[in-house]
């Protein structure tokens, strides 16, 4: 529904930024969701905090969820879920006036695409995807689910970045290579090499500097 109310998951930096952009595109937000007791009735930037996703059966007919109001991978999976449990509907991509989106490429369910980003052709980007602003998707570049983009990122062509991974601010992407799931790259790192799935790289050029657990004590074989 392209007139339908919103209601924004998290109402941290990431939610905020979102509700700004909902206002630029004259959308109605009509609060946040939290987990945290202590924030319910709070009011963020003019907009209240509703509670949690039980908190707002009353809204079940006229308003639609936006589950990419946080950064962290694992958590917008797990807001996807409990709003999706729930039979709550979840809205579609905001993409910022600045942002062109050539007629090849194709944004999923409740991506957000912020102001300054550039997408070439044949991009593919997943469902709630956070791509943040001034990044660069250069051609036939593929983003999975759940995926954030941090500001200032440039991806070269023909790159793979797999479900659940997150990329830090000012990182660039050599051409060809592939992010594996659930994996982070560092701040300012330069990668050169395939990142394999489950870790941290960092630095220029990027190495390995740990293992990360997979999302919610899951192994690869129990995601859905």
């Amino acid at each position: 529904m392209k007139d339908a109310k919103l209601i924004i998951w998290g109402c941290g930096g990431m939610g905020r930024e979102i509700a700004a952009l909902c206002e630029i595109l004259g959308r109605d937000v009509i609060g946040f969701l939290d987990e945290r007791i202590e924030m319910h009735g709070q009011i963020i930037d003019d907009v209240p905090v509703l509670g949690d996703i039980a908190d707002i059966a009353k809204y079940r007919h006229e308003a639609e969820i936006i589950c990419s109001g946080v950064g962290e991978p694992a958590l917008k999976r797990k807001f996807v879920r409990k709003t999706r449990e729930a039979g709550l509907q979840i809205a579609s991509p905001l993409i910022h006036p600045s942002v062109h989106v050539p007629p090849s490429s194709r944004i999923g369910v409740s991506s957000i695409l912020c102001a300054g980003t550039i997408i070439s052709i044949n991009v593919n980007i997943g469902n709630f995807v956070i791509v943040n602003t001034n990044v660069t998707l250069a051609h036939d570049v593929s983003i999975s689910d759940y995926c954030t983009i941090s500001p200032g990122v440039n991806i070269s062509g023909n790159v793979t970045v797999e479900e659940g991974a997150f990329i830090g601010t000012g990182s660039a992407i050599r051409e060809k290579v592939s992010i594996g799931a659930w994996s982070m790259v560092g701040g300012g790192s330069f990668v050169k090499n395939d990142v394999p799935p489950q870790v941290l790289y960092a630095g220029v050029p990027a190495v390995y500097k740990k293992t990360r657990a997979w999302p919610h004590n899951e192994s690869p074989c129990d995601k859905q």
